[in-house]
């Protein structure tokens, strides 16, 4: 797979994300927004702790349909009650999934949102890769 990333000439340069991504590759994974709740449905306290889960479960996600973390060419945060001052508890969270599944730059939106379908929900987190088969 061939993943090109591009950004808006004259514009600062985008920290963790990139403006645009283009990939080519055979095959197509689509992720459904997964949550920061483990596999008995328990959720995880507070937005750190949601935001690790959630993207643990879309590596896990990912690994069934034969692609890693490194395969993600876009990704969409739904976040409940989204301000600024939650950035930090966000990419604590990110950062805490870096290590087992490493990621790379890619296309990145980020949406606030009134609620999600279970109050608990803090956060939901789609994902598209692009691998070659």
């Amino acid at each position: 797979m061939t993943i090109t990333l591009h950004n808006i000439e004259g514009m600062d340069p985008p920290v963790g994300y990139s403006h645009a991504t283009a990939a080519r590759g055979d095959l197509i994974v689509h992720v459904s927004g997964q949550v920061g709740a483990d596999d008995d449905g328990v959720v995880a306290d507070g937005l750190t702790a949601q935001t690790e889960r959630a993207l643990r479960n879309v590596a896990r996600a990912l690994e069934a349909a034969g692609a890693t973390m490194q395969d993600v060419v876009k990704s969409t945060f739904y976040v409940v009650g989204w301000d600024p001052s939650q950035f930090d508890a966000l990419v604590a969270g990110a950062m805490a999934v870096q290590a087992d599944h490493p990621s790379r730059d890619a296309a990145l939106t980020l949406v606030g949102v009134q609620s999600l379908f279970d109050p608990a929900h803090l956060i939901e987190i789609e994902a598209v890769a692009v691998v070659d088969s």
